[in-house]
């Protein structure tokens, strides 16, 4: 450390008897000060990113005075995370670590007596906060996942997969035990990375004493269905009322073409006593999820989107008064979208997280006493910042637990101070690696769209970023197509990674991104092809007229959504890029809409089937493969195996079209990962290909 004091003091010797040498030059004494600070740190790399603690807030102790969170750190030896809870003050003061096993912990329950319940290889275990031996409360083959206990502690509802239908053939054919086939006779014949065996995931009751679980009752009775939702449903779609009598289970009650077609989940009740279920949103034809009763056990509310098929419709607070039965919908009047809530610890209050202006914030809706009343309930954002919240885990008598992100700092746990409205950091975990890397600066930009309306975009710096020099540029197109960009931390499209590698970024918040009205965020079904593509160029224009912008290394980058803007810019663009990277992107609407398997999102956003002549457009103008006669530029091609949203042929077909017209190209085929790289060692491999890609073509 000491040597690097001699030489920074050296460097700014030397800075400053320039500056005094050559009065005639302005000298930006910001960026020297830039300089000095960030002198003997290092740029984040891949390998260092992927050496970053992952963390997760696991819960509270009932008083709210401590934090239990997890911590997954990857190990490149072994190519696998290792995940451990630890323990600390909300407050702050030191942390500790609960436990150690290899494996993954996450926490279930924590008692007044200070036990903790979680969960470790699918089993049940539990430990004192204090201290002492853990001791394994279950044993059951199979394990327990999506474990809630009863408020009473007297029944415990979980998930497990079960065997409906014959699809594999092994199951099918006793005697055939070595084969290896799949039958099927309608749809949902695979989904995400995985194809149907027949087993669904379904909710069981049983009931609970000190580890020892009783009969359990399947509660879809071994119906073709799934719940928790499939791929990505969790926990959240169960629920106990508060007195323990009844629970809760998201679920879409359709098989075959009509769910591949539909989004209408339903949230049903399951009685303990009379052991009747009762469909309490039965008419909503949308997604109705994250069921959440409010302390009296009279109110429950719910996350909505009113229309079926339409997956990023707005989403909606549903409260209903189960003993006047009535329903009110909380956000109706409210030009945003919802992505998670909870109650206010007094019950008169809805937290709830939403994108706004390029971020996720928190904001506060205050209970109508009588639901009856119509008038519209005041909501206000309580946060502002260049931050994301990403998620409440509780309110405390202090403030708000929440975790948080920004484009440069991984997830962390804070409190968020109700009064002061300040983000106060509760976990430390990459400080010290932090500490030790050079910062990117991230700042944001407006820009007039080619139709005049205001197009925002963050714009991400290399460190010691100086005005006086060019930089090689990348337009970062956003997948979803519904999705936010906002101040997230990736660890794969990781912007401060990007920018450390010598790069300017720019992330436009083109239209169909929530956060700037539901209109904003609608105008992008079925005109994938138009306005926002031109939010793209609109946005890489305006950034290219800064003197610091190298004109002729300008590249353009994206996945899923983004992967098929990348394919559509290389026959739009009209010379403006030098280099494009697509990962697994959308190349042929129509072979694309005969292979993937969630059938509600084309039908929705592209406008149906490709035989329907109204939908003509999608599959002309707006196919990327229509533009090809007008590819001339070196394109990367990223292509998982197993995705089955974005198949093998798309990745495919790109990277043979661009070959055969002698276009410089390269396909980086992964046979194991899905849409998303999920292997370590693999994501090296991606980064060092995207990276070298850059290096060869920029």
């Amino acid at each position: 450390m000491r040597k690097y004091t001699v030489l920074a003091v050296a460097l700014m010797l030397a800075l400053t008897s320039f500056a005094q040498r050559a009065p005639e030059k302005k000298i930006d004494k910001s960026l020297i000060t830039n300089r000095m600070q960030n002198f003997g740190k290092e740029v984040m790399g891949p390998e260092r990113l992927w050496e970053l603690g992952r963390v997760s807030a696991e819960g509270l102790t009932p008083d709210g005075r401590q934090l239990i969170y997890g911590v997954s750190k990857y190990s490149f030896d072994e190519n696998k995370s290792e995940k451990n809870l630890f323990v600390v003050p909300v407050k702050g003061g030191d942390f500790f670590q609960f436990t150690a096993g290899d494996g993954g912990e996450s926490v279930l329950q924590v008692k007044d007596n200070g036990e903790v319940i979680y969960s470790y290889k699918n089993q049940l275990w539990l430990k004192n906060i204090k201290g002492g031996e853990a001791k394994q409360l279950t044993n059951g083959e199979g394990g327990l996942e999506n474990v809630k206990f009863s408020p009473n502690g007297k029944h415990i509802l979980f998930s497990k997969a079960v065997l409906v239908n014959m699809n594999h053939s092994v199951d099918k054919y006793a005697d055939l035990s070595k084969s290896n086939v799949y039958i099927y006779d309608d749809l949902d014949y695979r989904h995400w990375d995985s194809f149907n065996d027949g087993r669904f995931n379904h909710p069981f009751v049983a009931t609970y004493d000190q580890g020892k679980i009783g009969e359990a009752i399947d509660l879809l009775a071994g119906e073709p269905f799934y719940s928790p939702q499939a791929p990505f449903g969790g926990i959240e779609d169960f629920a106990w009322s508060p007195d323990g009598n009844s629970v809760l289970y998201v679920c879409k009650k359709k098989s075959g073409k009509e769910y591949a077609k539909s989004t209408d989940t339903d949230i049903y009740r399951y009685d303990l006593i009379s052991r009747r279920t009762t469909n309490l949103t039965e008419g909503m034809d949308g997604y109705d999820t994250h069921p959440l009763y409010k302390a009296d056990g009279r109110v429950l509310a719910w996350l909505s989107m009113k229309t079926d098929g339409y997956e990023a419709d707005k989403n909606d607070i549903i409260l209903w008064d189960a003993i006047a039965d009535i329903k009110l919908n909380l956000t109706a009047h409210w030009d945003g979208t919802v992505n998670t809530f909870t109650w206010s610890k007094d019950n008169r209050k809805i937290y709830f997280i939403a994108p706004i202006r390029g971020t996720s914030q928190l904001f506060e809706i205050k209970i109508p006493s009588n639901l009856k009343n119509k008038a519209q309930p005041k909501i206000e954002q309580i946060s502002e910042g260049q931050f994301d919240i990403t998620g409440i885990v509780r309110e405390t008598e202090e403030g708000l637990v929440v975790t948080s992100t920004t484009m440069t700092r991984a997830t962390e746990v804070y409190l968020y101070n109700l009064k002061s409205k300040k983000l106060n950091p509760i976990t430390k975990v990459n400080d010290e690696v932090y500490a030790q890397i050079a910062p990117t600066k991230v700042e944001g930009r407006f820009t007039k769209a080619s139709d005049g309306q205001d197009l925002f975009s963050w714009v991400i710096y290399p460190p010691d970023f100086d005005p006086t020099k060019k930089y090689p540029t990348l337009l970062y197109c956003q997948g979803g197509p519904q999705a936010a960009t906002t101040q997230s931390y990736s660890f794969r499209w990781n912007f401060q990674l990007m920018a450390s590698q010598g790069y300017i970024v720019i992330a436009p918040n083109r239209r169909g991104m929530p956060g700037w009205g539901v209109k904003w965020n609608e105008d992008i079904s079925k005109d994938w092809g138009g306005q926002s593509i031109r939010d793209y160029l609109s946005a890489i224009d305006d950034l290219a007229k800064e003197s610091y912008i190298d004109r002729d290394r300008i590249g353009a980058v994206g996945a899923s959504y983004g992967g098929y803007s990348v394919f559509m810019l290389a026959g739009v663009h009209e010379g403006r890029f030098r280099s494009f990277i697509s990962h697994c992107g959308l190349f042929d609407m129509t072979s694309w809409y005969g292979t993937t398997e969630e059938l509600f999102f084309a039908n929705h956003d592209l406008g149906g089937p490709y035989w329907n002549k109204e939908n003509e457009k999608t599959y002309t103008e707006f196919n990327p493969i229509n533009h090809v006669a007008k590819w001339d530029t070196p394109i990367l091609i990223f292509q998982g195996g197993k995705d089955y949203r974005v198949p093998i042929g798309q990745g495919l077909e790109a990277f043979q079209a661009a070959r055969l017209k002698d276009i410089k190209s390269r396909l980086v085929y992964l046979p194991e990962e899905n849409h998303w790289v999920l292997s370590g060692h693999n994501a090296q491999v991606w980064h060092r290909e995207f990276f070298g890609w850059l290096k060869e073509t920029l």
